[in-house]
């Protein structure tokens, strides 16, 4: 049995990390852009959400339309395609004039980062064996770690010495040269079509029941996380009074926890399964959300405000690798970019909803007498977004463990599918 990465997966690997870490870096700029894009477009604080709403749910509109065809193409062709959207839709951002227009960019970006998402996940489900899925797992969601320790620290300063758009351009210029990397050096990824004639239909893939509880255990990971998430820049600077030139830093440190979790986690994955892992994931993000914003000080000292937030993403990060690297197993690899999809249109979907859930819970109000603070208003509602978070995280672990015993045979035993066909 294979027990470490082979010099052209570990290339493989490292290109789909690269295009994560553009993907993932074009979705959360926005969040800790959100006070600045609030004062440059005449933004109401309370309705940033709309903007990751906008972006998420043209991903999910796009991910029901993609899973319709994706599988009848090379994936790198595919990917190249999509990439090459999502880089024309974030440099598009930064010449916005309003929130009409800035939410218009975001479904431009969101069209395409969707199912550059569905490919790049099936990518490494087709390169990489089942053994080594977890550390594959955790090493490309890692560049979410990497773009809140690097990108996210570095947007804010481009943003605070030029203007709110350099960010756009700045994350569009990096996304250009990983497009060409992808094209140049990934291999012709068709392999998944020796089998196409064994394709799955539509209907037969979302019969499954352990498609039907992947999907539900996705959606729930989603809401938990976007209900909260797209508020916390504003929150911070608001509620906690939290100084806006320190934002980026606890971003940074956050980026490092979370980029310590994915790694551990996708190990600990390989060696103990999604349940044990995601369980206590699930387990510090509760306590760290009740203590945090359900709970909170009014006025907390800034090392509070760094722990509590790294905290945070240490828990995700742990949760999200798991849930990532069990739905990697659940389907054939024929229909892996089709279920891949899907999953991107039940994400996105989940996710704009709950940005959107946030947005109506949440306004926007005068500090109260009694509350100590440096800021006028504050984000009121933020204990029930928070509430809803805890609730939809409590049921994350159950989803898990059902999920995944229900794996079939070929989740633990069937090799990577080859990545070209000569």
């Amino acid at each position: 049995m294979q027990s470490s990465f082979t010099p052209r997966q570990w290339a493989i690997v490292l290109l789909i990390a690269a295009v994560q870490f553009v993907n993932v870096l074009d979705f959360v700029i926005i969040m800790p852009l959100g006070p600045l894009l609030a004062d440059a477009l005449a933004i109401s604080e309370a309705h940033l959400g709309y903007l990751n709403g906008s972006y998420t749910a043209a991903a999910a509109i796009s991910g029901l339309l993609g899973s319709l065809f994706l599988d009848r193409f090379d994936r790198r062709k595919a990917l190249a395609v999509a990439m090459g959207g999502l880089v024309l839709g974030t440099i598009a951002g930064g010449a916005a004039v309003d929130l009409p227009t800035l939410m218009l960019t975001r479904v431009v970006a969101g069209a395409f980062g969707g199912p550059a998402t569905s490919l790049a996940f099936s990518i490494i489900a087709d390169s990489i064996p089942v053994q080594l899925r977890g550390r594959a797992m955790g090493t490309v969601m890692g560049a979410f770690s990497l773009a809140s320790v690097l990108g996210v620290p570095a947007g804010l300063w481009a943003a605070e010495t030029f203007s709110w758009g350099a960010p756009f351009l700045c994350v569009g210029g990096i996304g250009f040269f990983v497009v060409l990397a992808a094209i140049a050096f990934l291999p012709p990824m068709t392999g998944h079509l020796d089998n196409r004639r064994q394709q799955v239909g539509f209907r037969a893939l979302l019969s499954r029941p352990i498609v039907q509880l992947s999907y539900l255990m996705t959606a729930a990971v989603m809401t938990a996380g976007f209900v909260l998430i797209p508020n916390i820049a504003a929150y911070m600077q608001l509620n906690l009074s939290f100084p806006r030139e320190l934002i980026k830093y606890a971003y940074m440190f956050g980026g490092v926890m979370s980029l310590v979790a994915t790694q551990l986690g996708g190990r600990l994955v390989d060696r103990l399964g999604s349940f044990r892992v995601g369980a206590v994931g699930t387990t510090l993000t509760v306590v760290t959300v009740y203590v945090f914003f359900f709970r909170p000080l009014s006025e907390p000292p800034a090392w509070a405000v760094y722990l509590s937030f790294t905290m945070f993403m240490f828990a995700n990060g742990l949760r999200n690798v798991s849930y990532n690297t069990l739905t990697s197993k659940v389907v054939e690899p024929e229909v892996r970019a089709r279920f891949q999809s899907l999953q991107s249109a039940v994400q996105h979907g989940a996710a704009a909803m709950a940005a959107i859930l946030s947005a109506q819970l949440l306004s926007k109000g005068p500090r109260p007498a009694d509350w100590p603070g440096t800021t006028a208003s504050i984000l009121i509602g933020m204990s029930t977004v928070a509430a809803v978070c805890m609730l939809m995280s409590a049921t994350i672990p159950l989803l898990i463990l059902v999920v995944e015993g229900r794996l079939t045979p070929h989740a633990t035993v069937l090799a990577p599918v080859a990545a070209d066909r000569t």
